[in-house]
């Protein structure tokens, strides 16, 4: 004879089935949208640099496996991005060391056994921590730039956007004097007529003209110029 209680019992470990169902179903549902979801999705270990999870897009993308892809440690890496660019990974990773909130940037990525690189916009942020708050895991999304073709016109608006604001941070690393200093060259003024007119020596010039160069990361004179004009420091 079942007691209320023993009703009571089944009753509950029904509606826990129950439950337990439809958050299995809810997992497999979300699993299934990162999985189409039209972007790389991953994270990382900050630490080591060794992917923990990814999606099905980012292991197409690249030719390997989630296996292999996860296997690899920061070789993964070495092996997928342009050489002038493997550099970022190293960045990033010092990045959420210095508890960065989060790492955006564009790097070049090709697929395993090809020889083209394609263009990829990726934004990272910090996913898990330990105990004392520091970063152990990263998220990181991409999105390939290289499918961007319904939008040419806006896609070349919004990098010439990236590049202004890009300059405008270190235009404003510059001092008051360097500012001075930077206007008078995008006149064409020499660095006599610029040390004259701000009455300093031929040489402070110099140096302020060196140090500009360096804070705008640029080569010659030719390159400052064309930078300061984007900005549109006149």
């Amino acid at each position: 004879m079942q007691t209320g209680s023993d009703s009571g019992l089944h009753f509950s470990l029904n509606a826990l089935q129950k439950e337990n169902e439809h958050l299995k179903n809810r997992i497999h549902w979300l699993e299934s949208v990162l999985h189409h979801v039209p972007a790389m999705i991953y994270s990382y270990d900050n630490s080591t640099k060794s992917v923990t999870w990814c999606n099905d897009r980012l292991a197409e993308t690249v030719g390997f496996s989630a296996d292999e892809v996860m296997g690899m440690g920061m070789e993964f890496f070495r092996h997928i991005m342009h050489p002038e660019d493997f550099k970022l990974a190293a960045v990033a990773q010092q990045s959420f060391i210095n508890n960065k909130a989060q790492f955006g940037g564009l790097a070049r990525i090709r697929k395993k056994g090809e020889i083209d690189y394609r263009w990829l916009l990726g934004l990272e942020v910090p996913f898990t921590h330990d105990k004392n708050g520091r970063v152990v895991e990263i998220i990181c999304a991409f999105l390939d730039l290289t499918n961007t073709i319904d939008t040419d016109a806006q896609l070349s608006e919004a990098l010439s956007a990236i590049m202004r604001r890009q300059n405008e941070t270190l235009f404003n690393k510059l001092t008051p004097r360097e500012k001075d200093v930077l206007g008078m060259a995008v006149k064409g003024l020499n660095n006599k007529e610029i040390a004259q007119s701000l009455n300093l020596s031929r040489y402070t010039v110099e140096t302020h003209r060196k140090n500009i160069r360096l804070k705008l990361k640029v080569r010659n004179t030719s390159e400052l110029v064309a930078i300061a004009r984007k900005i549109g420091f006149e």
